[in-house]
């Protein structure tokens, strides 16, 4: 359920209905502040009866750190960045001192629709109370290709986790959430038409039907807060990714970039026809 977001639980300053609560028991930390008290929030439905999109990953990240005995950050960095060749991968800058100095600014989208201004960013730098499983990483395009290079020539994982990853989890009533609320928020899943069918495995969001002029049914994708994009096709063979530092989830600028991306890959590259 954690991995699928099918738990229950939002993210608190995402959400009008967490923020209620929020203020009204006075609590201080949201999702925001990467820490145990900021990810401890109501269930939104009874586990499992539903989607929703919160801190679930940072919750399976902690409980990955009971299990093995180790901070997220240290597991990953043993049984992913390093067999990956990912220098620049980690939980905070200051750890990586040769990173530090090269984090992106935030970039905010102005009110002419074209503008980018910088601004302060929604979280610190500075080291996390946890390692958030959710929103914790900071790394490089080249660092995430390499990520997604090793995935997929099963440098990784074996075979069978990952067939597991691309195997879809959701029941006809949590698909059926996940569609309505990609409808709604407009920026979960902008590659596709209106009618695209979805559904959401281990590892991320899933398209059930062939997206013309690009990927093949069951790619894997997902997207982060600030704008980047990644996509997994299997079938073609083919990985991609969109990495950028802007505000608002959603710039209109940065979807049609994703999309003439990816159109770019299948048509000039592979040379389909859309």
């Amino acid at each position: 359920m954690l991995l699928t977001h099918t738990v229950g639980l939002g993210y608190d300053i995402a959400d009008p209905d967490l923020m209620k609560w929020h203020k009204a028991v006075g609590r201080v930390a949201t999702n925001l502040d990467a820490s145990l008290e900021g990810f401890t929030t109501p269930f939104k439905f009874t586990p499992g009866d539903g989607w929703y999109y919160g801190t679930a990953l940072d919750w399976a990240g902690q409980a990955l750190e009971k299990i093995t005995g180790k901070t997220l950050g240290e597991y990953l960095s043993e049984n992913v960045f390093a067999p990956a060749g990912m220098n620049d991968t980690g939980f905070w800058p200051e750890a990586l001192p040769h990173v530090a100095e090269r984090t992106a600014a935030w970039q905010y989208r102005g009110d002419d629709g074209s503008s980018l201004a910088s601004g302060p960013g929604p979280r610190n730098v500075a080291r996390d109370a946890i390692d958030s499983g959710g929103a914790g990483l900071w790394t490089t395009a080249k660092d995430y290709g390499a990520f997604l290079r090793a995935l997929l020539s099963g440098g990784l994982v074996k075979k069978e986790t990952l067939d597991d990853m691309f195997i879809p989890q959701l029941n006809e009533k949590q698909a059926g959430m996940l569609k309505e609320l990609a409808d709604l928020w407009g920026s979960l899943a902008v590659e596709f038409s209106s009618g695209m069918e979805l559904n959401h495995s281990l590892a991320g969001c899933l398209n059930m039907q062939d997206a013309p002029g690009k990927r093949k049914k069951g790619s894997l994708q997902w997207s982060g807060m600030c704008n980047s994009h990644w996509w997994m096709d299997r079938e073609t063979g083919v990985a991609g990714a969109l990495i950028v530092q802007s505000l608002p989830h959603g710039d209109p600028v940065v979807n049609r970039l994703y999309d003439e991306l990816e159109r770019a890959v299948y048509g000039e590259i592979l040379g389909q026809q859309a």
